[in-house]
This record gives structure tokens, C-alpha cells and sequence, in this order.
């Protein structure tokens, strides 16, 4: 093997690859490293030479290496201080993944082999994917972000490994999400952003292997602009190509992120990339050098520091530049913002993003919280931000069980979370609405189990949210009682027709629309089989042609996408308050009427005008009601458009002043010219 230094070279812009007419110009990001050597790696993976980079300006190494070219294959070592109690965990024996690799030969595989020691027991060249060298692809004309009519939550791999209607080499890939006949169904249900659960390299989790389950979601990320080679072999050419046959459907394409933490887990997992080139540097670290979990995942990358801050910037504008993303998810983004005394809006990380001339204007959604101390934060996020809100989850699902006390919290939902979003340059439409999420039970399984059933991922059913809001409509999981399934489909209707009639952006999960079921999982992150990948075999159609009549129901109507709280009061020279909160005899809710209310309905005008009101009724009752109507103004009547008791998602005209609203339901009406 060929052992000696890179080239002199002028100082790189900053760390990762950039290949040039005669060789590679590399820049590595480590503070307390000794020294940085470049492994070059012929096509049987035998390591061939090892360069080591001789420049070095404050925390960056640098060096050129002549003569590499795009297809090259690569690692990094670094040497250092073992001295865990300060944090350094360097170890030249363990071949680690340049940060900001673009592409990978493989995928991330766990081996214990790969935990770093003081002696540097075992060489893991073997055993460690290689980077691959290329250039950047051209940049995309960046297309204007549109604010989210409906967010379609895609597992990417699931979403098509049981579609028959998908070639077999490429089920599970990338490439499939483009094809033409997936594409359609996304519009005809109205989805106007799919988001993309993570698509970056991942490793499973160590305790996994030996259960025989592998991560079907990707939330344990090793690089972070290296997409996992399972899903996308050819990189980011492949999200390009997707993304692009999107954009040509008028969809926008919105990656879950995660930068909250990285797979190489806490002090006993492998070391892969940033524990070998720094550990110090990359994590957040306690007294003693024990690392942080804020994340529950073993470790939490260190958002205050610069470097940490430009590695996950420089990721995030590939995806835009290179791939033409309008927008990210943050998991567990309260991460991203925390100092050392907390929580802030205006924390490092979130302030580059709003500074960057490239991601300022995309659209920025945050899970807002996570588990470390001070770790919810609904609400607390910058302006323009949308957030995860699951209190809309939490009280929509409490209405619908038939909590008690439910009732004003469900009016609140539904007027789009004034008391968490109505403050300075907030809105309605940053409060991201879901019923269900990757994360917890499907929407079929949330009205057929009193509680999880989590066995399968070989943690005893101690796994998973155990106080989740549930209920079984009277029957156990899956059922032959003819009532039970009566009742938890008319439940489901109800549930998606309340999510589709909210003020705010509303979330749908993949599947949920044609009643997926997990067999009451409600932590599926390691069933890559049949438990999460849809099976479109035994879609219930009616179920998602209702759901796409809903999507077409509110993108139509001007009340329900409107960016306004309500007041209550008539505006301007509205002749209607803009909401008025009903009984079913028509008199306006009383305080004490809320307290055991299983019926409410809202009365919706234009701030301005004389546009149509709308007109929406939530019974949960077992028994249906007949709702007096408002008075329509002169030349005006009331049209039936939605009743989730039949499965309606059209227009009825309705005679007299009276309307059925059947049980455990909700109807809309539309006010509209007579004849």
C-alpha cells in the first residue's frame, strides 16, 4: 500500500470533496485530530494507498490528492487522543465515511468490530461503506414553495414493495415513486407535497440484528447528504430524477430530516464517521465526557457549533440545489435549537437557515420536541416555520373516543390552534393537523385497539407510546363482528373528515387513506415487511375515493385554506360573524352546553362579503340528530357536500331546514344560489 502525503494546496472553501481537471481537493473538519489521511480503495476494496492531509488552517485539514477521478472510491482515518473522560475517541484502525460524501458503494452494515478501543483492536475497512467520488450535479431552477394543501407522508420503501403494478427490480426504490401510475394516485387524492420519511444513509440499530429485524424508517442516519444505496443506488440522481417527474404533476417533494442525532448511537456503538474524526467536536458531551441523549438514541449532535452547523446546511442545499427538495421535516427538532440554558428560537443552526439566500424561503417544518430537558416546544418556533401539532392529534382523537370535556378542545382544533400558533407572525397554516403519523397506530388501527401490540419487535411490548389515544369500537383487533367494523369505519370517515374541514395544513400518513393496519404496532420502525409496506392488493377504495372527495372539498372552498383565526365577529363589512358555534336546535352554545357537548356544529362566513358560509356538524353520538339549519340569506340555500356517516363527498341540495346527521358523523354544508 502506498503510504505518503497529499499535495500542498491553496486553502478549500471548507471541508468534503471537490474534484478538479487533475485530481481531488479534500478538507476534513476535526479541532483535536493529529492527523487526517485520505484511504483510496480499488474496485475489490483493497485499501491502495493512504495520503495524509499535511495543510491545516484552525479546524480544517486539507490537502490535493493528483490523478483521483469521479468514480474513485474512498475513506477517511484520523488519529488522536484516547481519552474519553475529554471526549476523544480516536482510532486510526477504524475506517471512517467522509461527512460529506455524496454517494456510497453500500449500505451501512452494524459489526461489532466496529466499536472503537483504546488498543485499535480491529481494522474495519472491510466492513465500512466507501464513499464514492463525484461531482455535483447542475443546479435545478429553484421552483417558488407553495404553501401544503395536503402533506402525504411516503415511506419509501413500503410504499411500493407490495404494488404489483411496479416492476419487481425496482419495488422498494426510489425510482418507483416516479413512475407514472404512483404519481397518479397521489393526484387523485389531492396531495400537493409528498414528504419522504428519511432517505439518507442509515445503520440498524445494534440491538436488532440479533432479533433478526432491520430499520424499515431510516430515522439513524450515518451521512447526511449520502442517500442509503437500498433506496437510491445511483445517489442523488435518483431523487432528482423523482423529484422532477413530481414537480412535472404539481407536487412538491418535502425529506424528513433528521440532525438531531447520528447511528453511531452512545459510547458503545460503532464508530462509522464523526466519532472517529471528532468526537468531541460533533457531539454534545455532559462532565466526564458521558455523551447526551436528547434524542433517546444514544447521542445529539452539537448544533451550537459552527462546524456542525455548515456539515447540515451544506446538506440541505444539495437537496434543493442538486435535487430540486421545496422543503424538509425536522425530526425532533427542539434538538436543532437548544443551547446550553435551552431552548432558542434564534439558536445557531435555525439562524443560518433563515440567512442562507438558498433555504430561507423553503418550507421548514419542525417536530417540535423531543426528550431532553425543556424538550416541548409547540408553538416556540420562528415565524414561517410549520410545526407537528399533536394536540390537534391528541383532542381530535379525544372527541371522537368520547372523552368528556373534549368538546371545546375540538372547537379550538378546528379553528386552527389559536392558543399555541395566534401570536407574532404566526398563522393558522403553521400548525401541521394529523389524526395519525409514521409514529404510533395507523388511523385503521387507532379505532381497533385499547392499546399496543408491540411484541413483535422483541422489547416484551415495553416499546412504543403506551398511553396512546385509542379505542376498539367493541371489539379487539381484527374482527368478523359486523358492528364493530361498521362502526370503526364510520369512525375513520369521521376522523378524516374532521382532519380535511380544520383550519391549518393537514398531514396525511400513506396507507391511512384506504385503511392500512399495522395489527395494532404502534412502533413499526423495525418491521421492514408486511406489517408497514402497503398492501394496495386490499385497498378499501371507497374509503379512498372518500378521502380524495374530502381533498377536493376543501381545496375548492376558500373557508377552509383560509390563513385567519377566527374572532366570532363579524369583520369589516361582513354582514355574518366569521364563526358562530351552534347546538343541533340552531341556538348559539352556551358555556355550560360544552361541558358534555356530543354534538357541535360551526357556522363559517367570509371576513369580507357576501361569499357562501359553510356549515359543519361533528356528532359523536350513537344516535343520529336533526340539526336545524341556519336561515339562509335571500336567494340563497343550503347544498349538502360532505356526510361521513355514507361515505358522501358531493353536492345534495338540501329541502327545509333541516338535516340528518347521522351517528358518530360529520356533514358540511355550502351555502349556495337557489335554481
Amino acid at each position: 500500500m502506498d503510504e505518503r502525503g497529499a499535495h500542498s494546496c491553496a486553502r478549500p472553501d471548507g471541508p468534503g470533496l471537490r474534484l478538479t481537471d487533475d485530481g481531488a481537493v479534500f478538507g476534513v473538519a476535526s479541532r483535536h485530530a493529529e492527523r487526517i489521511f485520505v484511504c483510496l480503495f480499488d474496485h475489490e476494496d483493497n485499501e491502495v494507498a493512504r495520503l495524509a492531509l499535511g495543510e491545516r488552517d484552525d479546524d480544517l485539514h486539507y490537502g490535493f490528492v493528483p490523478g483521483l477521478h469521479a468514480g474513485q472510491k474512498y475513506g477517511l482515518r484520523a488519529e488522536g487522543p484516547w481519552e474519553p473522560r475529554a471526549g476523544h475517541r480516536f482510532d486510526p484502525t477504524k475506517l471512517l465515511v467522509d461527512p460529506y460524501a455524496r454517494r456510497l458503494d453500500r449500505p451501512f452494515a452494524f459489526d461489532s468490530a466496529l466499536i472503537a478501543s483504546h488498543d485499535g483492536a480491529v481494522d474495519t475497512a472491510r466492513l465500512v461503506p466507501k464513499a464514492i467520488a463525484e461531482n455535483a450535479l447542475p443546479h435545478m431552477a429553484l421552483a417558488p414553495t407553495r404553501s401544503p394543501g395536503l402533506i402525504y407522508e411516503v415511506c419509501v420503501k413500503a410504499h411500493t414493495m407490495r404494488d404489483e403494478l411496479v416492476p419487481a427490480p425496482l419495488r422498494g426504490a426510489l425510482a418507483a415513486i416516479a413512475l407514472p401510475h404512483v404519481i397518479e394516485r397521489f393526484v387523485r387524492l389531492g396531495v400537493t407535497h409528498v414528504e419522504f420519511m428519511p432517505i439518507a444513509a442509515w445503520i440498524d440499530e445494534r440491538h436488532l440484528q440479533p432479533l433478526g429485524l432491520t430499520n424499515a424508517w431510516g430515522y439513524n442516519p450515518v451521512c447526511f447528504s449520502a442517500l442509503d444505496p437500498r433506496i437510491a443506488p445511483n445517489g442523488m440522481a435518483d431523487l432528482r430524477a423523482t423529484v422532477a417527474a413530481l414537480r412535472e404533476a404539481g407536487i412538491g417533494v418535502i425529506l424528513d430530516v433528521v440532525y438531531n442525532h447520528s447511528g453511531e448511537s452512545d459510547a458503545d456503538g460503532p464508530t462509522l464517521s464523526l466519532r472517529g474524526l471528532d468526537n468531541a467536536l460533533y457531539y454534545r458531551h455532559a462532565a466526564g465526557g458521558r455523551l447526551i441523549d436528547d434524542a433517546g438514541c444514544g447521542n445529539s449532535l452539537d448544533c451550537t457549533q459552527p462546524t456542525v452547523v455548515a456539515l447540515i446546511v451544506e446538506a440541505l442545499r444539495r437537496f434543493v440545489l442538486e435535487a430540486g427538495v421545496e422543503g424538509f421535516r425536522f425530526d425532533l427538532a427542539t434538538s436543532l435549537a437548544r443551547r446550553r440554558k435551552g431552548f432558542d428560537p434564534h439558536a445557531p443552526l435555525l439562524e443560518a437557515i433563515a440567512a442562507d439566500p438558498v433555504l430561507h424561503d423553503r418550507l421548514l417544518i419542525a417536530e417540535p420536541w423531543d426528550i431532553g430537558p425543556g424538550g416541548y416546544q409547540l408553538g416556540r418556533f420562528p415565524g414561517g416555520w410549520l410545526e407537528w401539532n399533536d394536540r390537534y392529534r391528541d383532542d381530535v382523537r379525544r372527541f371522537w373516543r368520547g372523552d368528556a370535556h373534549a368538546a371545546g378542545a375540538l372547537a379550538t382544533r378546528l379553528a386552527g390552534s389559536a392558543d399555541v400558533f395566534q401570536r407574532e407572525r404566526r398563522n393558522p397554516r403553521e400548525s401541521v393537523n394529523f389524526i395519525a403519523a409514521h409514529d404510533g397506530f395507523t388511523l385503521r388501527d387507532l379505532v381497533s385497539y385499547s392499546g399496543k401490540r408491540n411484541l413483535a419487535n422483541g422489547e416484551d411490548n415495553h416499546d412504543g407510546n403506551p398511553a396512546e389515544i385509542c379505542w376498539n369500537d367493541g371489539a379487539e383487533g381484527e374482527t368478523d363482528d359486523a358492528h364493530a367494523i361498521t362502526r370503526r369505519k364510520a369512525d375513520v370517515r369521521a376522523l378524516l373528515a374532521t382532519l380535511f374541514l380544520s383550519l391549518g395544513t393537514p398531514m396525511l400518513t400513506a396507507g391511512d387513506e384506504f385503511g392500512r393496519t399495522q395489527g395494532g404496532n404502534n412502533n413499526a420502525y423495525a418491521q421492514d415487511n408486511a406489517t408497514t409496506w402497503l398492501d394496495w392488493a386490499h385497498a378499501d377504495e371507497a374509503l379512498a375515493e372518500f378521502t380524495a372527495g374530502l381533498a377536493r372539498f376543501r381545496a375548492g372552498d376558500a373557508l377552509l385554506t383560509e390563513n385567519r383565526f377566527l374572532t366570532g365577529r363579524a369583520q369589516d363589512d361582513a354582514p355574518c360573524p366569521d364563526a358562530q358555534w351552534l347546538r343541533a336546535d340552531g341556538a348559539a352554545m352556551a358555556d355550560h352546553d360544552w361541558a358534555h357537548a356530543d354534538f357541535v356544529a360551526l357556522t363559517r362566513a367570509p371576513a369580507q362579503g357576501n361569499g357562501a358560509r359553510l356549515h359543519l356538524a361533528f356528532n359523536r353520538g350513537d344516535a343520529a340528530v336533526a340539526m336545524t339549519l341556519p336561515a339562509p340569506r335571500a336567494g340563497m340555500g343550503w347544498a349538502l357536500a360532505i356526510d361521513s356517516g355514507a361515505g358522501l363527498a358531493g353536492f345534495e341540495a338540501i329541502e327545509g331546514d333541516r338535516v340528518k346527521v347521522g351517528a358518530r358523523s360529520v356533514v358540511a354544508l355550502v351555502e349556495q344560489a337557489c335554481g
